[in-house]
């Protein structure tokens, strides 16, 4: 990505305060990618959960309840955390569902299992714009995009980290014992909340500048500053902040990261939950098939580190927009019979060409609008997003239940991944003014 002049660069911004930063949320969307990654390792086992009868449309439905609270969540807490504070607001959100981790291992209903899964969802969809924000605020223009792809690799670690968890505890605990390690992430929040820094964009926005150079000096960065346009009093209030997210010359950028998003995370959680499902029903068994939401999930972690380094050379549109098609012809591939070697590689380039692809995508988004704003415009596309998110499930669950076979799933995955990348290859070129 490249430096724009409504955006704040910090001169002398230290390795150490960006490693900071990038740590905790990292720390934050690795829990998070636990969270949201669960249901889909424990699907199967909730198919088979005798006490509830769980047929696959409500299967699909268990699965979109987090996602209904994670829409309201990013652009709710998205825009107070602009108005609040970035750092309360991701550490609030870090408790909420670590908490609610544990009402939903209790949960004696599907109902009271939905109840903590919305609430929770809340917090999780209010993780992703903050981090963002703080991600690329505390970042060098010329790495933006790697740190991006960095912190973000915790998300498909934490999908990952649900996969190996749901193989060792399944047997012994089953999905309940799987789903209580949401809460583990409660004893490293006061660590955290030691080592993140305020927004400084934040406290320059709200007018708070003696507060912003007292923290500037501490950090050893500069104290940024921004255009009026994105300062002063109106931007006290909800009101100025949307004004700037929904202004005429974003326009087209903003039809364009939404369009991409809401594909993108059709795409992610439709694959995340029913993943597991859909390679049983192909002929392996349960082990074989969480390992496939494995390979699924870190090969995407590593993509995030690969396509942040190209994207910051060769430009974010060409990048992404290439590997959303990559995937959608691996995911297409994986209809026809191959090889394990070959389906894991197929996978593999699946989940690069979902997960990887949307996270740059969604930091690109972070870095296009202006500082002051970054979280509420994250939050409001990741909440447009979210709907793509919540079909994902209940389309998989539909597919499942009408009988058009498991190749059909294959090649609505494929159409989605090439409608995303249509979208990002219609991106503007560079921020509008």
């Amino acid at each position: 990505m490249s430096a724009v002049p409504d955006q704040c660069v910090s001169l002398r911004l230290l390795s150490r305060v960006t490693a900071r930063v990038l740590l905790v949320c990292w720390l934050a969307i690795l829990f998070e990618g636990y969270d949201v990654g669960v249901m889909g390792a424990v699907l199967p086992a909730l198919a088979e959960y005798k006490a509830w009868h769980l047929s696959p449309v409500q299967l699909g439905a268990l699965g979109s309840y987090a996602l209904l609270g994670m829409f309201f969540g990013a652009f709710l807490i998205g825009t107070l955390s602009d108005l609040l504070g970035r750092r309360r607001m991701l550490l609030m959100c870090a408790t909420l569902f670590s908490l609610t981790m544990l009402g939903a291992a209790w949960a004696p209903t599907p109902g009271w299992f939905g109840v903590f899964r919305f609430i929770g969802g809340l917090g999780l969809g209010g993780v992703i714009p903050v981090a963002a924000a703080l991600t690329i605020e505390y970042s060098a223009p010329h790495r933006r995009n790697f740190n991006y792809g960095l912190m973000y690799s915790g998300y498909s670690l934490g999908i990952l980290c649900a996969a190996a968890a749901a193989i060792q505890l399944l047997p012994g605990f089953g999905w309940r014992g799987v789903v209580a390690c949401g809460a583990v992430p409660l004893v490293l929040l006061w660590p955290m909340a030691r080592a993140l820094p305020e927004s400084l964009e934040y406290l320059v926005s709200q007018g708070r500048h003696g507060q912003a150079a007292e923290l500037a000096a501490r950090l050893g960065v500069d104290v940024p500053v921004l255009p009026a346009r994105t300062t002063g009093a109106d931007h006290g209030n909800w009101r100025g902040v949307l004004g700037e997210v929904f202004a005429r010359r974003h326009l087209r950028a903003t039809l364009c990261f939404w369009t991409a998003l809401f594909c993108g995370l059709l795409l992610i959680y439709r694959l995340n939950t029913w993943l597991p499902t859909i390679m049983r029903r192909s002929g392996y068994d349960l082990g074989s098939s969480l390992t496939f939401l494995i390979v699924f999930s870190f090969a995407s972690a590593l993509g995030g580190l690969l396509l942040g380094k190209v994207a910051d050379r060769a430009g974010v549109r060409a990048t992404v927009g290439v590997f959303y098609l990559l995937g959608a012809l691996a995911v297409l591939a994986l209809m026809f019979s191959h090889g394990v070697a070959l389906n894991y590689l197929f996978v593999a380039l699946a989940g690069v060409g979902s997960i990887s692809a949307s996270l740059i995508l969604t930091g690109h988004l972070a870095d296009y609008y202006p500082g002051s704003v970054r979280a509420a415009a994250t939050g409001w596309a990741l909440s447009f997003s979210r709907i793509g998110a919540m079909s994902g499930p209940l389309l998989g669950g539909y597919v499942a239940a009408s009988g058009l076979g498991v190749g059909f799933n294959f090649v609505v995955f494929a159409l989605i991944g090439l409608l995303a990348a249509g979208a990002v290859l219609l991106l503007p070129t560079a921020n509008a003014e």
